[in-house]
């Protein structure tokens, strides 16, 4: 963060308030339809100070072409100009100083100064390059910047025609984003609770389908918010008809049999168990004999213990219980590990017999390995009706499953392209809401294989054509891996301390000043950082069409003009069935 009346950093060069004074009859050329408005008193790595030339008149508004300029407005941008290089900068802070505030004397009271973080540098030809290559000096000129001067850094993506919003203080001028570096190197978009999170994921796809046609999306809906029914049983979508498949997880059945190792035994094993290290050995075992004797009747020799496989649950179980009670010498002995899984065993039979988990346990469609096919043609789009975007709704999934759910899709998407001879042709998105849930910071949680399979498409999903894009409320919460992989971040409002120091440290250092503007961004306001944007942007998210099922509950009219009765039975009979 700037300093601007404290001891000044090291390396940084200073201005003095004669030296400025001797810089204010420099003439602006003839030929520059932008303004001068001051000079810079302070350059350093990460930052300018400039201090603003008095104004003729009370209000800091002036002309620059056919359009008015707010000068010192933050989120605006400047023209620093000198031996013919032209750096570009954001207004980030304005400062007002008094005589006091200063050593030197001034002549008038007070003056204004603005804190400037340097983006990037603006060639002969009018074509932006992002990074400082030559820095200024202090007394550098600063220029206001106009809507003319800022469209061709805009164009740089304009070709593309995914345009996501626009800059408010310049409504003409729409924010475009570069598909292959937002998609193809993975992007969070981070927020509070109702800081506009949904809608900028719907309005992202949407754009992002309108302008790509063959677009793969797989979007996993915790909630409900964008693909839903209403009290008419009437199927409602943030995307238009002939674009989206909606499917319920349940319904979906990811079985059980293609979970990885790791997956399994979160869901099968406690690892605080003394005997867990028993149990997973055993495991390991036990599945590779059941899932070799499957892969024998496939005409495959070879496989893994990860290999998509079907193998019977019911003989897995078998397989621990004769191990649990065997016996030598005529019963008189017992066995190495009599006695060893009954805790493993009693888990097992509780989970079969929970209705909850009969789409993951007791697959009724996907219950051999020729199914397989199907399901992946279903959840990439490809089946029937094919659709850009894939819906899965994971609401009704019991809480403690959806993370090895979100796995499994995660990791199918991933190896789907991965053994795909032309992934770079067929490139997936998969997109996680409420990412935090299930791809914890933390390592030794009951989420460890779920966050390792979304951190292996962190690292190596791009070679393979598998972007990812996390959606989260608490980033500090959200697996570092994951986050720092990502080359794109679209802020909007964070209020936690904790949450913006979190984001100060993934972003370029240049551009860590700017997580300070998150706290007074309004809704479906947002700070773009990365390689999708052609420089920082703060911008307004255009508003998607249609809208997902986001909106707060309006307390005021429910509660004034609203029910009077429920019916109560039918609320504790869902609750019985599990089923919403």
């Amino acid at each position: 963060m700037l300093q601007t009346d404290k001891t000044e950093p090291k390396a940084a060069q200073t201005m003095s308030s004669t030296e400025l004074s001797a810089t204010l009859d420099n003439a602006q050329p003839d030929n520059d339809p932008n303004v001068l408005i001051g000079h810079l008193t302070q350059v350093r790595g990460d930052g300018f100070e400039a201090r603003l030339l008095p104004l003729d008149s009370d209000s800091p508004v002036v002309k620059v072409g056919d359009h008015e300029v707010l000068v010192g407005q933050l989120g605006s941008y400047v023209s620093i100009k000198q031996n013919g290089i032209r750096t570009l900068a954001l207004v980030f802070q304005d400062i007002e100083k008094s005589e006091a505030d200063n050593s030197e004397p001034r002549s008038a009271g007070k003056s204004r100064s603005l804190a400037l973080i340097p983006l990037g540098e603006i060639d002969e030809k009018g074509s932006f390059q992002r990074g400082i290559r030559s820095y200024p000096t202090t007394g550098a000129a600063v220029y206001t910047v106009g809507v003319d001067e800022l469209k061709p850094i805009f164009m740089k993506f304009r070709g593309y025609r995914f345009n996501l919003g626009y800059i408010p203080t310049h409504p003409s001028l729409a924010v475009s984003l570069d598909p292959s570096a937002l998609f193809g190197r993975h992007f969070a978009i981070l927020g509070q609770s109702g800081s506009g999170k949904s809608w900028a994921v719907s309005s992202l796809v949407q754009r992002a389908i309108a302008a790509m046609p063959n677009a793969h999306v797989i979007l996993l809906d915790l909630h409900g918010e964008y693909c839903w029914k209403d009290d008419q049983g009437n199927a409602h979508s943030a995307f238009k008809p002939g674009t989206v498949r909606a499917i319920d997880a349940r319904e979906l059945e990811i079985p059980y049999w293609l979970m990885t190792f790791s997956e399994l035994i979160d869901l099968l094993i406690d690892r605080s168990d003394d005997g867990s290290s028993t149990q997973i050995a055993f495991l390991r075992e036990a599945l590779y004999v059941l899932k070799k004797k499957s892969a024998l009747k496939l005409g495959i020799d070879n496989i893994s213990i990860d290999s998509p496989i079907y193998f019977s649950l019911a003989d897995l179980y078998k397989s621990f219980k004769n191990a649990n009670e065997q016996r030598g010498d005529f019963g008189k002995k017992q066995g190495a590990l009599f006695g060893q899984f009954d805790e493993f065993l009693v888990k097992l039979q509780s989970k079969l017999s929970d209705t909850r988990y009969d789409f993951l346990l007791k697959p009724k469609h996907r219950n051999n390995s020729e199914s397989l096919s199907g399901l992946l043609r279903d959840f990439v789009g490809l089946g029937k009706p094919k659709s850009q975007v894939t819906v899965i709704d994971l609401s009704p999934v019991p809480f403690d499953v959806r993370p090895g759910v979100s796995a499994q899709i995660g990791r199918l998407a991933f190896e789907f392209n991965y053994w795909n001879p032309r992934n770079r042709e067929f490139p997936i998105l998969l997109l996680c809401e409420e990412a935090h849930a299930y791809i914890p910071r933390e390592s030794g949680s009951q989420y460890d294989g779920t966050r390792k399979t979304m951190e292996r498409i962190a690292k190596e999903g791009r070679k393979y054509g598998v972007g990812l894009g996390v959606v989260t409320q608490r980033p500090h919460e959200l697996s570092e891996t994951v986050l720092s992989q990502c080359g794109t971040y679209i802020c909007l409002r964070i209020t936690n301390p904790d949450d913006q120091s979190y984001v100060r440290d993934l972003v370029p250092e240049s551009e860590g000043d700017l997580t300070n503007t998150l706290a007074a961004l309004g809704r479906g306001e947002a700070v773009v950082m990365g390689e999708g944007a052609p420089l920082p942007i703060r911008f307004q998210i255009y508003r998607p069409d249609p809208e997902p099922n986001s909106s707060d509950v309006d307390y005021h009219k429910h509660w004034k003009d609203g029910l009077e009765d429920l019916d109560v039975e039918n609320i504790v009979d869902l609750w019985r069935r599990q089923g919403r």
